[in-house]
């Protein structure tokens, strides 16, 4: 690598979008640049921070951050420190007033702008920051990363139009814009032709999903899963994340007739209290949650179900976590995220009054995180001796012909095989369990 080559570096926080946010960072700039990606934060001209506003104090581990960075461009006048994401969006002008060495604010919508935004900025020297919300641009400006593995994501649509009383998503992504179906089909299909055997498609509401081509013809998301599983050597389809309310009853037949779709569904329920849901503004009841879990399971009878929950929001009683720890063992879920709930800024929860302390909402988490890991265990269990199909995606290289490879439910299986079946979806029995992974045997 020449010395004298221009580098960029991306820190990154947050979920799978922001992870593929990165990843079009990366290479709109080698694209249309002459910057070169680095690891190393100490040989970047350009360090990108893209933010995530989920979790609590977002904002504060943004600027702890650059503070950090600002050490760096007091010694080189010359870096470029650009913040974009979640966070960006969220704050905007805030982040220049409060860290005025920082260079660049871009949003979720406008990150394909970047490389013009960096040229602007060494040309004329001057503060840039663009987080409007352009329908579509960022789709059709999308540049395709190198595919270099069996499984890839990739985003079909962005934004939401719930406003949840929690969430400060749709503030910082916008409105849901879905990808022109075309496109999708498109990509996914020169993704088979280079390997891919296993897609992950993901998006705020992934099964809001809808489209109308210059035909008029709409697009729904069952429609699109189907048409996924039809393009030859797409073996496996997964999406992130879902809504209870856009769980309708086409999506669930795509279980009964697409064996692509995995037998694996992360449904966030939130609460298991109708109350706590009313205020969180879930336009959804227990019942109706339980109902869409009831037909999935006719439809597909081994599928299992992961889970989001929030504990302590305001308003929760120990009868509403009570509740919540109901539909948890009822359910069944075999995994989960959950988090002790916080008020986002500007979010309409951050009014509500927070009547759980912080010591009984560490309680109530433990509680719930206790009893999801039992269950956890249970599935673990039953596992063993089983049949399970796993997309083989690494060799170990001190270990000849062992490979690891990954079922639907997301656990690893490590395994022998004299034949090369590396990008592979196989069969194994499941032999046992050690440590955090599964040994297996092929069949």
């Amino acid at each position: 690598m020449n010395k004298n080559e221009k580098k960029f570096y991306i820190k990154t926080w947050g979920c799978q979008i922001n992870e593929y946010d990165s990843l079009m960072i990366a290479n709109t700039l080698i694209q249309n640049t002459s910057y070169i990606q680095t690891n190393n934060f100490f040989e970047a001209e350009i360090l990108i921070l893209n933010t995530c506003s989920i979790r609590e104090k977002a904002q504060e581990k943004l600027f702890h951050q650059l503070g950090r960075w600002k050490n760096l461009k007091n010694q080189n006048k010359n870096i470029i420190i650009a913040v974009g994401g979640c966070v960006a969006n969220q704050e905007g002008k805030k982040i220049i007033k409060r860290a005025n060495f920082v260079d660049i604010v871009f949003g979720t919508q406008t990150l394909h702008r970047l490389p013009n935004m960096i040229a602007k900025k060494i040309q004329k020297n001057k503060i840039f920051i663009d987080i409007s919300f352009p329908k579509m641009e960022k789709f059709k400006n999308m540049i395709q990363p190198v595919c270099d593995n069996y499984s890839i994501s990739i985003p079909i649509m962005e934004g939401c139009n719930k406003y949840c009383s929690f969430c400060i998503v749709p503030y910082t992504r916008g409105k849901e814009i879905s990808r022109p179906f075309h496109d999708i089909i498109n990509h996914i299909t020169i993704l088979s032709q280079k390997g891919v055997k296993e897609v992950q498609l993901l998006g705020q509401n992934v099964n809001s999903y809808k489209s109308i081509d210059t035909d008029n013809k709409k697009y729904t998301f069952s429609k699109l899963l189907r048409s996924i599983a039809r393009i030859p050597n797409i073996e496996r389809i997964r999406f992130i994340t879902s809504h209870p309310m856009n769980f309708t009853d086409d999506i669930i037949s795509v279980y009964q007739d697409v064996p692509q779709v995995v037998s694996f569904l992360h449904l966030p329920i939130q609460s298991g209290s109708n109350k706590i849901l009313k205020l969180m503004k879930r336009p959804y009841s227990i019942e109706k949650y339980k109902v869409i879990i009831q037909k999935l399971k006719i439809a597909r009878p081994n599928i299992q179900i992961s889970s989001d929950f929030i504990v302590g929001f305001p308003g929760e009683t120990e009868y509403d976590f009570e509740n919540t720890m109901n539909i948890i063992k009822e359910i069944n879920f075999d995994m989960s995220f959950s988090f002790i709930y916080s008020p986002r800024p500007g979010t309409p929860a951050s009014k509500l009054q927070d009547t759980v302390n912080i010591i009984e909402k560490k309680k109530r988490l433990q509680i719930l995180q206790k009893q999801i890991k039992k269950q956890t265990l249970y599935w673990n269990k039953k596992m063993i001796h089983s049949m399970q199909k796993i997309l083989v995606h690494q060799t170990i290289k001190q270990q000849k012909n062992y490979y690891i490879g990954t079922t639907e439910n997301h656990r690893s299986v490590f395994f022998y095989n004299e034949k090369n079946v590396l990008g592979k979806i196989i069969t194994v029995k499941i032999t046992k369990k050690k440590n955090n992974i599964f040994q297996g045997q092929c069949i």
